[in-house]
C-alpha cells in the first residue's frame, strides 16, 4: 500500500474525528443526563441529586471542551486536506454546517456560562432551563451533524453545475435523505448508552470502594446514580439492537456494496450465509478461516429467502470497499451491543431482588463495561465511513477527487504534529477526568480541612460554600 497524499490525508482525518467522535457522544447523552438530575433536585429537593449534578458537571465542561477543540481542527481539515471536497460539495454540505453554528452551537454557547457558573447568579428555574437547552444544543448540534454525513452516504436533492460544483435543488431532500431518519436515531441511542455505560461505571467503582470500608446503609449519590443508568441501559440496549437493524435495512437498499463488505460477501446469490468469522482477503475475493450459518443470510438482512442479495462481485474490484475493517467492526459493535442488553437485564433483575449492591461480581461487571460505549462508537464509524469507499459521496464523488493538492510530505508532517499534540493534550484530559471520576461525588466537592486539622482517614465532609447543596433553594427565576 503506497503512503501517498491521498492515504495520508485519510489516515490525518480518521485519526482526528476518532479522537473527537469520544466527547460528542459522551456530552450529548450527559447533558440530557445534567437536565435530568436537575429536574428531580427541584422536584423532590433532595440533595443528593444536586451533588451528583454538580459531580458530573465539571466532567461535562472538560469533555465539551476538548470535543469543541477537536471539533475545530475538523473543521480546517476541511480546508487543508479536502479543498476539492469543499470546491465540489460546498453547495450542499456548507448550509447544513452553518445551521449547526447558528441553531445549536449559539444555543450551547449561550447557555453554558449560566450552567456552569450560574449557581448563585440565577434562580433555580432559570439555571435549570439553561441546562435543558445546553442539552437541546447537543442534540440539534447531532441533528445537523447526522444530516450532512448522511447526505453523503445517500445523496439527493442536488444536481451539478456546469463547472462540476453541486448545488441543492431541494434542501428539504438533503436533510432528509433515506439514511438521516435512521442513523440519527442509531447515534443518539448511541451517545445515550454511552453516557449510562460511563456513569454505571464509575458509580460501580464508588459503590465497590464503600463496600471495602464496610457497611454502607441508605442510599448514597453513587447507589442512586448507578440504579439510574443500569435503568436507561436497560431501556435502551434493546431499542439501540432494533434501529440498527433499521439502519442495516437503510444501507442494504441504499449502499448493497457496504452491505457486501460488512457481511464479506464475495458472489451474488439468494442464499448467503452468515459469516460469523472470516478474514476476508480483498485480493484473493473470498475469506479465509470461514465459520458460517447456512442460509440465513436473507433472513438478517430482512428480505425474502429467494431474493438477490449482491456480493462484491457485482462491483469491479476498484469499486469495492475494503471488507476487512467494516467487517470486524460491525462484529465488535453488535457483539457489544448484545452484552449492554446482558448488562441492563441482570442490573434490573438484580435491583428487584434487593441484591445489586451486594453482588461484587456484577459491580465488576459495570466498571469493565464503562468504556465500551467509546468503542462501540468507534466500531459504528468505521463500519459507516470505510464501508462507503471509495466514495466520499456514495456513488457521485470519488474519495481520491476531494483531496487538496498537497505533497505526501506535507500531510505526514502535519499527522504527526497532531499525533503528538493529541497524545499529550487528550491524554491529559482523559486522565484529569478519570482521577474526577475515581474520586466520587462527594470527594470532588469535599473542600479540604486545614492542614493542622486534618489527621489520618479523617472524613472531608464539608462542601464548597458556592456549590452546598440546597443553597439557592428558595429563588426563584
Amino acid at each position: 500500500m503506497e503512503l501517498d497524499a491521498l492515504l495520508l490525508s485519510r489516515l490525518q482525518f480518521a485519526f482526528t474525528i476518532s479522537f473527537h467522535i469520544l466527547f460528542p457522544a459522551f456530552t450529548i447523552g450527559l447533558a440530557a443526563f445534567l437536565a435530568v438530575l436537575e429536574g428531580l433536585w427541584l422536584w423532590t429537593k433532595r440533595d443528593a441529586f444536586k451533588v451528583l449534578y454538580l459531580f458530573w458537571v465539571k466532567i461535562f465542561a472538560l469533555s465539551f471542551g476538548m470535543g469543541v477543540v477537536s471539533g475545530i481542527v475538523l473543521s480546517y481539515q476541511f480546508g487543508t486536506n479536502w479543498s476539492e471536497f469543499i470546491r465540489i460539495t460546498g453547495g450542499v454540505i456548507g448550509p447544513l454546517l452553518a445551521y449547526e453554528v447558528l441553531t445549536a452551537f449559539f444555543l450551547e454557547a449561550s447557555f453554558l456560562g449560566v450552567m456552569l457558573f450560574g449557581w448563585k447568579k440565577v434562580g433555580n428555574r432559570l439555571h435549570f432551563l439553561a441546562t435543558v437547552l445546553v442539552a437541546v444544543g447537543t442534540t440539534i448540534s447531532a441533528f445537523w451533524i447526522l444530516s450532512a454525513n448522511s447526505w453523503m452516504q445517500t445523496p439527493q436533492g442536488f444536481e451539478f453545475l456546469p463547472d462540476g460544483r453541486m448545488q441543492a435543488t431541494d434542501f428539504m431532500a438533503v436533510i432528509f435523505n433515506p439514511s438521516f431518519p435512521s442513523r440519527l436515531v442509531h447515534m443518539l441511542l448511541a451517545a445515550f448508552l454511552t453516557t449510562g455505560l460511563v456513569v454505571g461505571g464509575a458509580s460501580a467503582y464508588r459503590v465497590l470502594k464503600e463496600r471495602r470500608k464496610g457497611a454502607v446503609q441508605g442510599w448514597t449519590e453513587s447507589r442512586i446514580s448507578l440504579v439510574m443508568a443500569l435503568g436507561l441501559i436497560a431501556v435502551l440496549a434493546p431499542l439501540q439492537l432494533l434501529a440498527g437493524h433499521w439502519s442495516g435495512e437503510v444501507a442494504h437498499h441504499y449502499q448493497p456494496s457496504k452491505t457486501a463488505a460488512i457481511e464479506a460477501y464475495w458472489t451474488t446469490r439468494s442464499d448467503q450465509p452468515f459469516h460469523i468469522f472470516g478474514i476476508p482477503d480483498r485480493d484473493a475475493q473470498k475469506n479465509h478461516y470461514e465459520l458460517s450459518v447456512p442460509g440465513v443470510g436473507n433472513l438478517v438482512q430482512n428480505v425474502p429467502k429467494d431474493e438477490v442479495i449482491q456480493g462484491l462481485d457485482a462491483w469491479p474490484k476498484e469499486d469495492q470497499p475494503p471488507p476487512f475493517i467494516p467487517f470486524f467492526a460491525f462484529r465488535i459493535m453488535a457483539g457489544l451491543g448484545l452484552l449492554m442488553i446482558v448488562l441492563g437485564t441482570a442490573g434490573v433483575i438484580l435491583h428487584w431482588r434487593k441484591r445489586l449492591f451486594d453482588t461484587g461480581w456484577f459491580l465488576r461487571f459495570c466498571v469493565a463495561m464503562g468504556p465500551t460505549g467509546f468503542i462501540a462508537v468507534l466500531a459504528g464509524w468505521m463500519v459507516t465511513e470505510v464501508g462507503r469507499q471509495p466514495w466520499v459521496v456514495y456513488g457521485v464523488l470519488r474519495t481520491r477527487d476531494a483531496v487538496s493538492p498537497v505533497t505526501t510530505g506535507e500531510v505526514a508532517t502535519s499527522l504527526l504534529a497532531y499525533i503528538l499534540v493529541y497524545a499529550v493534550v487528550f491524554t491529559a484530559g482523559a486522565i484529569f477526568i478519570l482521577r474526577l471520576m475515581a474520586e466520587g461525588p462527594v470527594a470532588a466537592l469535599a473542600e479540604p480541612a486545614p492542614r493542622q486539622d486534618r489527621a489520618p482517614g479523617s472524613a472531608l465532609a464539608r462542601a464548597p460554600e458556592d456549590t452546598t447543596p440546597g443553597s439557592n433553594d428558595g429563588e426563584g427565576a
